[in-house]
């Protein structure tokens, strides 16, 4: 009998011809048949602020879920977005799978490299093979960032980690009305704008009902997991003006208020247990009373924006759900709704108009805000985040936020709804589990087993269990008996019961951190330590938390945060290199792939022809709270400066004769300010003085020959394309030690034919 070697497990027979041969199939995969999975991810979205776990907010739709699924109250994450959600997918701890922290960041050591290891499959990658169509929707956040732009290298991106489609944004937050949207392996303009009604929660959902659809006309015999990951409730707050004018002064009394009505209700819903501590406002909150009226008014107009945007999110959420019913899917199809972490502290202890000045250290003028620009907030003019007040309200009844081991940071709601597969509805589940346990249960329902090997590849041990023994007994064990937590050097250990954890200080000696230790199923709120009356007990936590960190690949600490962003340049990166030469048309440029501008000298210099008087966009870097535009128009010449909202401009008048000319912008550094000069064919033609670097520009990239997104200035309507031809535009970076040659290389530069 011939052989068949491309299938050596060929069971048929090969003759001489077909008529004298027998065919064979392969058995279809064991998944066909199964339960459909629906995994909902939504982003720093705090313990108390979906309704059914204590909140006034308006979430029916999570609420109707909860209704006729489970809720979980021990649920835990890792305090941030990237290890979470790498946690969720691989069922692996973050630092084994090399994503401590978020994927922008790669150390140099294996435990942050920005990307999930190729040893830790994914649970879309597992499914496939068991027959299911897997789709990703919305946030992703598991590649590192410099590799997001059109040329990738695309390993870690979506449809190279497991799944079919992909339609969302590699970014850790976009702006909701102009998000920098990829479909598939590609980058694409988004479908609509803000004016048109446009609003990316809405537009993720739409397609992947699409996606269902199609599957379920024409192979509904294969089921389907959706991994669902909405940008909200990270900021920015964004969401259409209906639903930010719905909650307009409906939290104008203050978050002690509200923090004390969501926990009362929290008891009376059974939530937390009668008797549980309500956590003392966290160090840095202000009373309420003692705010301005104006930082009061901007607060809670800030509330009323993550009201609006929950509210909104929900009503996503409430769409696909209706849309599942309808198509007689709902009944079984496994659904979670998760969060990756607690509520966030980026928006600093009075809240932002735009986060970039959180980051960028650069606090706004409340007072100015709250008089001129209160309306704006939540609108496609603002990128706001709310303070640590409302974020505290958020996590009740628990302290700290995001980043933090305690409470605030990792215990995170869960709601399972599987009519077909649990039949306790709207009960509570108390037992503690992990985001790691998340995969697993989803395998075990699927039927799906963890091969040795995937693609070649040997695999790490899955390091979460499976909660399907909770599903029918609310009395059943944690699925695990010890998990530990790090998140920029912050650290924590729960062991039956028990919890240790620190709160780490940036800078300061890691021996120097305080332990704390807690009867968690005593304490739900983690405000009584015991370690003074249990030292062994501590002693020996400790202990183990060193074993734990050991074995998963938890050191070196590392207490480092945004000072990762923009670190030293890489062989074998986009940034290994101080000269940045495009050739439009060139794809829109994610943030963490430009030129990095932020506080380095620089130089621009674009090469264009033209047939005669020109305008429209040389580069745009940005949106309307942040950001660069270099532009021609009505016969000028601009550079706009966009320092989180105060324009600093260079401007001169050019009109171009028709050919070839050499248009430039150069900054030259002095300490934290800076001078900014446009020039044209070897001549400088105007300057503006920069008194305050931004070393962050926001986390929208860059595009050359038009402003596709957020527009930076008001100047021009989006997305004003350049009317003559960019050759080519170069950005020549220097660090801080170049500062001094700065200017001779501007002069060749200009000199440039």
């Amino acid at each position: 009998m011939a052989a068949a070697p491309n299938e050596p497990d060929f069971g048929g027979r090969i003759g001489r011809t077909y008529t004298d041969s027998t065919p064979w199939w392969p058995p279809p995969p064991a998944g066909l048949g199964g339960p459909n999975i629906v995994l909902i991810v939504l982003d720093d979205t705090g313990f108390a602020h979906f309704g059914c776990y204590g909140s006034e907010l308006a979430t029916p739709s999570i609420d109707a879920l909860a209704a006729g699924g489970l809720r979980y109250t021990g649920f835990h994450t890792t305090a941030l977005c990237s290890p979470s959600r790498a946690a969720l997918l691989t069922g692996r701890n973050p630092h084994a799978v090399g994503m401590r922290g978020v994927s922008n960041w790669n150390t140099g050591f294996p435990h942050m490299r920005g990307g999930i290891s190729p040893r830790a499959a994914t649970i879309a990658a597992l499914l496939r093979q068991h027959g299911y169509a897997t789709y990703a929707a919305g946030k992703w956040h598991l590649a590192p960032m410099e590799e997001c732009s059109a040329a990738g290298p695309h390993t870690n991106w979506p449809l190279q980690q497991g799944f079919d489609r992909f339609y969302g944004f590699l970014q850790g937050e976009t702006d909701q009305f102009y998000p920098e949207l990829t479909s598939d392996n590609g980058h694409i303009d988004p479908p609509g704008r803000p004016e048109d009604g446009y609003h990316v929660s809405r537009d993720i959902v739409d397609r992947a009902t699409g996606w269902i659809g199609d599957l379920q006309s024409l192979r509904p015999d294969r089921p389907f997991f959706l991994y669902l990951a909405f940008g909200a409730t990270h900021a920015p707050h964004h969401s259409p003006p209906e639903y930010r004018m719905r909650w307009r002064g409906r939290f104008d009394e203050g978050y002690d208020v509200v923090r004390q009505r969501w926990y009362e209700r929290q008891v009376e819903l059974g939530v937390i247990p009668a008797g549980t501590t309500l956590a003392p406002r966290n160090p840095g909150v202000p009373a309420w009373a003692e705010l301005t009226p104006s930082q009061q008014a901007f607060s809670a107009r800030l509330q009323e924006a993550f009201a609006a945007m929950l509210e909104h999110t929900d009503a996503q959420i409430g769409r696909l759900s209706e849309f599942l019913r309808r198509r007689g899917l709902l009944d079984n199809t496994l659904l979670l709704v998760l969060s990756d972490n607690g509520a966030s502290r980026e928006g600093g202890p009075y809240g932002v108009m735009d986060e970039f000045s959180f980051f960028n250290a650069r606090w706004e003028d409340i007072d100015e805000l709250a008089a001129t620009r209160l309306d704006d907030i939540g609108g496609p003019r603002s990128h706001p985040n709310y303070p640590w007040g409302w974020a505290q309200a958020g996590n009740t009844p628990l302290r700290w936020y995001k980043q933090n081991t305690y409470g605030g940071g990792v215990r995170d709601p869960l709601i399972v709804h599987w009519p077909a597969g649990i039949g306790d509805s709207g009960a509570f589940r108390r037992q503690f589990c992990h985001a790691i346990d998340i995969a697993p249960t989803i395998l075990a329902v699927a039927g799906a087993a963890v091969p040795g090997h995937v693609a070649g590849v040997p695999q790490m041990p899955v390091h979460g269990a499976s909660l399907t023994a909770t599903f029918a007994d609310p009395q059943a064990p944690p699925p695990r008996k010890v998990q530990y937590f790090e998140q920029m050097g912050h650290r924590g250990l729960w062991a039956d019961g028990w919890k240790i954890t620190t709160y780490h200080t940036q800078g300061q000696p890691f021996d120097d951190d305080e332990w704390a230790l807690y009867h968690l199923d005593a304490d739900f709120s983690e405000c009584h330590d015991l370690s003074a009356e249990h030292p062994d007990r501590l002693h020996d936590l400790i202990h183990q938390w060193w074993a734990e960190a050991g074995q998963h690949g938890v050191l070196p600490l590392d207490d480092r945060t945004v000072e990762l962003f923009g670190a030293t340049p890489r062989p074998g990166t986009v940034h290994a290199r101080k000269d940045y030469v495009y050739y439009p048309p060139v794809t829109h440029v994610p943030a963490d792939a430009c030129p990095p501008l932020g506080g380095r000298p620089w130089l621009i210099a674009a090469e264009i022809e033209v047939a005669g008087p020109a305008q429209g966009v040389l580069y745009a870097r940005g949106g309307r709270g942040v950001g660069h535009s270099f532009f021609l128009r009505a016969g000028q010449l601009h550079f706009d400066y966009n320092a989180l909202g105060t324009h600093y401009r260079a401007s001169a008048a050019l009109e171009l004769a028709a050919g070839r000319h050499v248009i430039t912008a150069r900054f030259e550094r002095n300490g934290a300010a800076g001078r900014l000069t446009i020039g044209a064919d070897g001549s400088d033609l105007g300057s503006a003085d920069i008194p305050s670097i931004v070393r962050m520009l926001g986390s929208t990239g860059l595009d050359i020959g038009r402003d596709a997104l957020s527009p930076v200035v008001d100047d021009y309507e989006p997305p004003f394309p350049f009317t003559g031809i960019i050759e080519r535009i170069t950005f020549t970076v220097r660090s801080r030690a170049d500062v001094a040659d700065i200017a001779a290389t501007a002069r060749t530069e200009l000199s440039r034919e």
